[in-house]
């Protein structure tokens, strides 16, 4: 049996992300996990409220927290190579399933079934990992605004691609969370009231 499952997560901070590009400020995989389960969270409260949905706003959070635990084994594939091709894509897809596998494994047999709806995806879940894949392109939106707000020119176009995918979701909840509250993140401190 094994117990190495927590100790394993930890790890998240030494992942760092964006490895093809001059940052400005490093970014860790554990970084983008938190953020991605805030706005995640924030996506699932936008739906409720205002769109009439009934969505699970803690799962979808938790999801969020673990939704690139597979990284911590595979690293962060920049987003050119992992979608290079249909081919690269595909097979990235398997590494990751295989890695997210180990790292279950690493969970005593009781408590693997908890942690299985939270690492990889459910059919029945479907509606929740679409909120986390929005979470995680917006999440890499806020990256490039704190980029552009340091000078750094260098994610001009992951801004626009990033952007654009966003808007190819058909995610209603997060063209809220981006017309309502990103545009906060172009503020200063001094700014924000």
């Amino acid at each position: 049996m094994s117990n190495d499952f927590y100790a394993f997560i930890s790890r998240m901070k030494y992942i760092d992300r964006w490895a093809l590009m001059r940052n400005t400020e490093e970014e860790s995989l554990i970084q983008h996990s938190y953020e991605v389960a805030v706005i995640a969270h924030a996506l699932a409260v936008i739906s409720n409220k205002r769109l009439g949905t009934n969505y699970d706003a803690q799962k979808v959070a938790l999801m969020g927290l673990f939704h690139d635990t597979s990284e911590i084994l595979t690293g962060d594939m920049p987003t050119p190579v992992k979608y290079y091709s249909p081919e690269i894509t595909n097979a990235y897809k398997k590494v990751e399933e295989v890695a997210t596998g180990k790292i279950l494994d690493m969970l005593p047999e009781d408590l693997r079934p908890e942690y299985e709806d939270l690492l990889m995806p459910k059919e029945a879940d479907a509606e929740l990992w679409k909120l986390n894949k929005a979470a995680d392109k917006i999440s890499a939106l806020i990256k490039c605004v704190e980029e552009q707000k340091a000078g750094n020119k260098e994610f001009d176009k992951a801004r626009e691609a990033t952007e654009a995918s966003i808007h190819k979701m058909n995610c209603e909840p997060a063209e809220i969370f981006l017309r309502d509250f990103l545009p906060s993140y172009e503020l200063t401190l001094d700014q924000l009231k």
